[in-house]
Order: structure tokens, then sequence, then C-alpha cells
């Protein structure tokens, strides 16, 4: 089953209503999700991100004027329904990055599966392997279907827990870490670090080549809608919830993640990146007590509450 130099940092106090509230093969409890506090964060940063073109950078996106106040009442929302979010949005063109301020640690399940890619695929670029016919083609299914039995094969072929350590020196990943247990949907890491990989993954500062960039961009961007999962009814899960429902006016490349059983929660979490010039990165994930139709509606009303209109 889906079993993550100095900056300047403005705060705003969150509404006293909010509250952070703890929250698929079964998640490793000796790993559960750390909340950070109830605050909304604007964060520029100044040089933790992949540097910027030489040339001035763009203005900022009208909607991100008032995406902070909106990130807020998302949180504010999903609080209402028992959940709890963590949320960054990346503008690339600026480095503006605004985020809700909880920075919890998850257990990201198969978002995991970017960095098996991205490990594999170096390995490639650098003579060190090849893929046969066969290995491009699940490579292919467990980016856009989130096959769970291709992530195992080249979880193991490639040193399991290992893939995570090089990938986070690699990224400068800091609150990322190897699965306790070494199953590779029990790896942690925040919002924030997930949104630095993704834009230094588009960047090249990642150290994955370009080309190798964009056969998990492209196959990112022919998502399915639903994922083999034999641990649900039905074997099939939807993956259209978060990033791809409420950002439904702009292009998308996302990699999806879900979880039971967090305790009492289902975990979800939607990463990818929006437009046509790949210009925004966005990552939230929600940790609720609930049935997992409910728990796919609340990340998606998240969104569609920070961007109403459901473009950037």
């Amino acid at each position: 089953m889906r079993r993550p130099a100095r900056l300047f940092r403005t705060t705003v106090s969150m509404a006293a209503a909010v509250s952070a509230l703890a929250g698929c093969a079964t998640a490793d409890s000796s790993a559960p999700p750390v909340s950070g506090g109830p605050q909304l964060t604007v964060v520029a940063p100044l040089g933790t991100m992949a540097p910027l073109p030489e040339a001035p950078p763009d203005e900022p996106a009208a909607t991100f004027a008032g995406l902070a106040q909106r990130e807020m009442q998302a949180t504010a929302q999903a609080a209402e329904a028992g959940a709890e979010i963590t949320a960054a949005v990346l503008d690339r063109n600026t480095g503006q990055l605004v985020t809700n301020g909880n920075g919890m640690k998850i257990a990201i399940a198969s978002v995991v599966k970017l960095f098996i890619a991205d490990d594999l695929l170096l390995q490639v670029a650098n003579g060190q392997t090849e893929l046969s016919p066969e290995d491009r083609k699940s490579l292919d299914v467990m980016l856009r279907a989130s096959d769970d039995s291709a992530a195992e094969v080249f979880w193991n072929r490639s040193g399991g827990s290992a893939i995570i350590d090089r990938v986070v020196k690699r990224y400068g990943l800091s609150s990322t870490s190897r699965p306790g247990n070494g199953r590779w949907f029990n790896t942690i890491s925040t919002a924030t670090d997930l949104v630095r990989y993704y834009d230094m993954l588009l960047s090249g500062a990642g150290g994955l080549p370009r080309e190798q960039a964009n056969i998990i961009l492209s196959n990112l961007a022919a998502s399915t809608p639903t994922a083999p999962d034999g641990m649900v009814p039905g074997g099939v899960y939807p993956q259209r919830f978060g990033i791809p429902e409420g950002l439904y006016a702009e292009p998308v490349a996302v990699k999806q993640g879900w979880m039971c059983c967090v305790g009492a929660d289902w975990m979800h979490l939607s990463t990818g990146v929006v437009g046509l010039s790949r210009r925004y990165v966005m990552v939230i994930g929600s940790m609720q007590p609930a049935g997992d139709d409910a728990a796919r509606r609340t990340i998606t009303d998240a969104v569609k509450t920070m961007f109403p209109g459901g473009r950037i």
C-alpha cells in the first residue's frame, strides 16, 4: 500500500481555533508524526533552494499575494474536520515559499518512489547499471500508477535504505531519514524537504541529468486515475486527490501517497509540479482519523481553499 544558508522568515499567528491534532501496509508506529506549531510561515530562501537564474526574478504570481491567509483558512477548515495538514508552495521564479508553519514529519508512503527512481536513473546515467525494456516498463508503472511490486524490486536491487541516504546527501534534505524498519514506505520526510527535492530535481542541482529528470517528470504528468492496491476493497485506490483535483485548471505532474493506519489516522500526501513552465512546486499532507473517502475530500478541499479558481 502507499505505504518527503539562512532564511528570512515572517511568522503570522494562526487563529486560536486551529488546533494541531495527532495523527498501506500498516505504518511504522515507532515513527509517529511530529507536529509543528500552529503558525503560518512565509519563507523566502536565501540559498537553501537551488540557485535562481541570473536574470531578474519574475514578479510574484497574483494569487501568492493572499496565499498565506488562504493557507491559514485551509488549515483551520481541515482542523474542523479533524485533520492536521502540512503545506508548502514554492514559486521557483521568485524563490517565494509559503507554508502553513506545520513542519510535521511523516512517513511518506509511495512518494518515496521518487527517490527510488532518482537513485536508479543516476546509476544509469553514470553507467553503473542498465535498464532492460522490462525494467523501464516497471519504472514507468511505479511512477504513473504507483505500483508497489516494482518499488519493492528496485528498492532491494539498489540497496534498500542506502537509497535514502544517497538521495538525502545529494539533495541536502535535512529532515528526511531512512525508514526505521527498512520498509520503503516508512521513509520519513517533511513538506519543505519534498519541495526542496522537486526544485533541485527541476534545476539539476541534485545531480540528476536533465534527460533522466524528464523521465520522472513525464511519468508524473501521466499519473493514472487509480493505482493497484491489494490492501483496499476492489484492489485499486483513487489517485485524484489534493493537487490534481484542487488545481484542476492547471497542468500538473504529481506523485501521490497514502497510508493506513497511522494510529487511528489515514495519511494522504499530494506532491508535484504545477504550471506549463514548471514554475510552481506544491506539497500538502494530511493526517485524519476518518474513512479514506472523507480524508481524500479534506486534502482536496484544502487545495481548493488555497487556490479557489483551480489555478495558481
